[in-house]
């Protein structure tokens, strides 16, 4: 694959990643993380880094897990 393709998709999963940092409540928060720690996967696999793909994948389930916890919460309040 192309290396500035391959970069592109590292930088979009940056400038997600920045951006749900900038959002307000933690639910949109974790999942914009989440999207962009796919992406940071997808990114670790093509230049072949274990850590990246490591510690994006622990980051997926712990957002997964927050996500869940929070749609449990707000469905007993319901």
């Amino acid at each position: 694959m192309n290396p500035f393709l391959i970069d592109c998709i590292g930088y979009g999963g940056l400038v997600i990643n920045l951006y749900s940092m900038s959002t307000k409540g933690e639910y949109k928060l974790r999942l914009i993380s989440l999207i962009a720690n796919v992406i940071y996967i997808l990114y670790g696999a093509l230049i072949i880094a274990t850590p990246i793909i490591v510690g994006c994948t622990i980051a997926v389930f712990l957002h997964g897990y927050h996500l869940r916890r929070l749609n449990i919460k707000k469905n007993i309040n319901d």
